[in-house]
């Protein structure tokens, strides 16, 4: 059907245009002509311009990716292989690492981002949360308030779960599903938190208002195919059949090109990841109508100060001349952090640890069941429960003081807000050779709205080349490490009630004294429901606290560093999305996010490429809205 986009078919063959156009040597020559550029091929980037070419086939689009092709890669589309990305040699992910900070204890913490052909829905852990309503009303932007964005997020998502729910989508090019097969022990996480800690059961805290419930963890995973549910595949790569519609892969935008305060272009060259070995001179191509950056909360900032807009204070330094006064380039950086922290399971307890080994025979069973029906744990991630949890008047106690500020500014009156998300994962990812061949779970809790801020900005570096200028802010404000501190608590209590629990696994977890009720060891089973919890030493909670600071990973959520703001407060994009200051230029992915979202922010980066779709096309005079 003319404008719609088939979320069921693939291809086996993409036509990238010159994704291996040859280099040159200056003077600079135009490599071609196109309507729109894409500087960055990620989510967001995948979705407005697939939404865009669907629409209008006509429409000549480039989308420019430093990363490489998903097309049909196992990686990719076997859900299970998610955790693959994370190995240090992985070119699918780039490793940010942030200044050291006395707050963690003096580490550079380290923040992924995606680096290939959908960013960070060809690689993420297919998590499906979406914000509370509020979360959009807040960021007082106009045409983003929530009444204007709900239709979007129906627009773009089959929910397989429950078709008919009136905040949900059922013929949408994202499938969302609850995987091939369940895991079992979710049902055990759900018992537990609906008895010991009393919260009620809800079969959906994604309805974009329900919260406090425990609930079954839906998937970005096609139900009946049991593949990855991507912007790749599904937005992209099912669309090769359209000339105008061209993808570049391999290619780091550099700058974007002015004429007179317009942009006209964007210079880039081979991307020394995915090319190391290549020409690394620089080509120029021409946008007719736009230049989108959608290079995510690092690459935007970087791409914006290269091209002369930001901080005068930061170009000076890297000597570049200042287009546009922009302060607020690379600023606002936030993002969410938490923990998995291993447990011994059951012998019988269902988990992923044994594909997450590799053994063969349980691979090879798999594997065959997953291509002949879609099912088996290939198509899991082993997320199947959570709940998005507020505290309660105890909890609120026990917390201390140090937490009241942000619960009575922030979350005491808005009863949708989350403080975290508590969950359950079947298996234990960063799997080492030193841990016994044994079954695993994972108890997983990261904070939604933390108050600490940072910034992304580039530098010199000592050899006189680019480096990246980053400050995650983690746990600078300190009420941010307090729900961390109780989370752990709150789901050890939780853990050691399922039956499946055989005990924590001492290397990752806190290393409390000798002789403390905290120790942490195996054991034989769970303790009685109604058992007491333990009972933390000022000393434990010291342990506590050194864990985090020690360890405490990103939930690789970043966002904020071009954000849609008035230009007075520091804002980079207005409300359509156009860089202030100068024409033809608009930012699209979650850099331009003014304020946290309480979700696993794939859900906010589709929406943030739909309704960049919606705004384009109005730019240009479609009716997207009606056609598409």
């Amino acid at each position: 059907m003319m404008g719609t986009i088939d979320s069921s078919s693939t291809v086996a063959t993409w036509h990238s245009g010159f994704s291996s156009a040859p280099s040159m040597s200056q003077p600079r020559p135009i490599l071609s002509e196109f309507d729109i550029i894409f500087a960055g091929g990620g989510t967001a980037a995948c979705v407005a311009a697939g939404r865009l070419a669907a629409c209008d086939p006509s429409l000549k689009i480039l989308i420019l990716e430093a990363g490489e092709h998903t097309l049909d890669q196992a990686a990719h589309i076997q859900p299970y292989q998610y955790f693959t990305h994370q190995a240090p040699t992985s070119t699918t992910l780039t490793a940010n690492v942030g200044n050291p900070s006395s707050r963690l204890n003096g580490r550079a913490p380290i923040v992924q981002s995606g680096h290939c052909v959908g960013g960070g829905s060809s690689v993420n852990f297919m998590i499906y949360t979406r914000a509370p309503a509020s979360d959009f009303d807040d960021w007082g932007a106009d045409g983003w308030e929530s009444e204007n964005l709900i239709p979007l997020m129906k627009k773009l998502e089959t929910y397989e779960i429950q078709p008919d729910g009136p905040t949900h989508g059922d013929s949408g090019p994202i499938n969302v599903s609850h995987g091939g097969c369940t895991t079992g022990i979710w049902e055990e996480f759900v018992h537990v938190g609906t008895t010991y800690h009393k919260r009620p059961y809800s079969d959906d805290t994604d309805d974009l208002e329900t919260c406090n419930a425990y609930s079954p963890w839906a998937k970005y995973i096609d139900g009946t195919t049991g593949r990855r549910s991507d912007v790749a595949h599904h937005y992209i790569y099912n669309q090769a059949h359209n000339p105008n519609l061209q993808l570049w892969v391999g290619k780091l935008v550099k700058r974007i090109i002015f004429e007179d305060k317009r942009a006209v272009g964007v210079e880039f060259t081979r991307d020394p990841v995915s090319c190391p070995d290549a020409d690394q001179s620089s080509n120029i191509v021409r946008a007719l109508k736009f230049v989108v950056v959608c290079a995510g909360a690092f690459g935007s900032p970087a791409i914006l100060e290269r091209s002369g807009i930001g901080a005068e204070r930061v170009l000076k330094q890297c000597g570049i001349e200042q287009l546009v006064n922009l302060p607020g380039v690379g600023e606002n950086y936030q993002d969410h952090i938490g923990c998995f922290v291993p447990y011994f399971a059951a012998d019988g307890a269902v988990t992923l640890d044994p594909l997450w080994r590799g053994e063969e025979s349980v691979v090879q069973e798999s594997l065959a069941q997953w291509k002949s029906n879609g099912k088996s744990l290939i198509a899991q991630n082993g997320c199947d429960a959570k709940i998005k949890w507020r505290p309660d008047e105890d909890e609120l106690r026990a917390m201390g003081s140090a937490f009241q500020t942000p619960w009575k500014e922030f979350f005491q009156d808005r009863p949708d807000k989350a403080v975290a998300i508590f969950g359950l994962c079947a298996g234990y990812i960063p799997l080492s050779s030193a841990l016994p061949l044994r079954n695993y779970m994972s108890a997983g809790y990261f904070t939604l709205y933390p108050r600490s801020v940072g910034s992304v900005h580039i530098r010199l570096g000592e050899n006189g080349k680019e480096v990246l200028d980053f400050t995650t802010g983690f746990l600078d404000d300190p009420s941010d490490i307090v729900p961390l501190n109780f989370g752990y608590k709150k789901m050890r209590e939780l853990l050691r009630r399922m039956p499946s629990y055989r005990g924590e696994v001492p290397a990752g977890h806190p290393c409390f004294s000798d002789g403390s009720a905290a120790v942490c060891s195996e054991t034989s089973g769970p303790v009685d429901l109604t058992a007491p919890d333990i009972i933390y030493t000022a000393e434990d909670d010291e342990a506590i606290d050194r864990f985090h600071r020690d360890n405490i990973p990103t939930a690789a959520h970043s966002l904020g560093t071009c954000a849609m703001k008035p230009e007075s407060e520091k804002g980079v994009v207005d409300a359509r999305l156009n860089v202030y200051g100068v024409a033809g230029l608009k930012v699209a992915d979650m850099s331009i996010a003014p304020r946290n979202v309480g979700t696993n922010t794939h859900s906010t980066a589709l929406l943030i490429g739909e309704k960049a779709a919606l705004i384009i096309a109005e730019d240009l005079g479609i009716d997207l809205r009606a056609t598409c």
